[in-house]
């Protein structure tokens, strides 16, 4: 099953130090990208969006964006968020060798502990992602 979803997001135009755009939504807290036009900005939203939510157990709903408040330069814009090519495009696995001492790797087996999942669990707490 296909699981697209669409958030509307603001992008704000910025002209300090040179001309760029800049990403944000209220509906996915910390969500934050750039381009250098509003194409290229929503293009980069796309992803910022799908790696914000990719392990949450259930999506954020999406908010009205009537409610917010607009500054001067900044816009609603719609982005459309196909989580299952997303997934499959960035979820791809290698394999990995690693070293632990024999005696984790027995108990890891007699209690059906998953090793790489383990692994992988570890890595994302320890880089933040």
């Amino acid at each position: 099953m296909k699981k697209r979803l669409i958030y509307p997001v603001i992008i704000t135009e910025y002209q300090d130090d040179g001309h760029y755009f800049v990403v944000t939504s209220p509906n996915i807290k910390g969500m934050v990208t750039q381009g250098d036009s509003i194409a290229d900005a929503a293009y980069w939203a796309e992803d910022a969006i799908a790696t914000m939510i990719q392990d949450m157990p259930h999506y954020p709903k999406p908010q009205d964006p009537r409610e917010w408040k607009l500054e001067t330069g900044q816009q609603v814009v719609y982005i459309s968020v196909d989580m299952t090519k997303w997934l499959r495009q960035n979820r791809k696995t290698i394999r990995k060798t690693i070293t632990v001492p024999k005696y984790l790797s027995d108990l890891a087996r007699e209690n059906d502990i998953n090793v790489s999942k383990v692994a992988t669990e570890a890595l994302k707490e320890k880089l933040g992602v």
